[in-house]
């Protein structure tokens, strides 16, 4: 229950967000400020985590890299396209990322292209494409 408590509030704080963004009249600017503000947290929880840890110096550029850099550049380029996007349509295009990460992770990181990731994937876009495209049209 805990688990699904805390995904909730993690959907609920993306969504604040995204809902944010869309007001955003810089957005690298603005994504550069949120992760000013976030990283004294983690400096603190690092610090604590820190004496049970042994981190190395590639690890912890690899983390930067990955969390200043990608994220960072993806959070600003999601800004910049809520520009064109409607509160209602960024709410269900964002729900394509956990499926281009797992097409990325099959691409690049020779993951499995399982027959349940690509069910699921298609059901994902399929319902993606429907709420789009489907306009004010009813199944009949």
């Amino acid at each position: 229950i805990a688990a699904s408590l805390l995904m909730a509030i993690a959907g609920i704080a993306w969504g604040l967000y995204t809902l944010r963004g869309k007001r955003s009249g810089s957005p690298l600017s603005d994504t550069g400020g949120n992760f000013i503000l976030a990283a004294l947290p983690a400096l603190i929880a690092g610090g604590i985590a820190l004496p049970q840890s042994e981190p190395h110096p590639e690890g912890i550029w690899l983390g930067v890299a990955s969390g200043a850099l990608a994220s960072g550049l993806g959070y600003a380029v999601w800004y910049r396209a809520l520009k064109g996007l409607t509160a209602v349509r960024a709410a269900v295009v964002q729900l394509a990322v956990p499926v281009i990460a797992a097409l990325a992770g099959v691409a690049f990181l020779s993951e499995t292209a399982t027959s349940r990731l690509l069910i699921a994937g298609t059901a994902v876009l399929g319902g993606i494409g429907m709420t789009i495209f489907g306009g004010s049209r009813r199944w009949k």
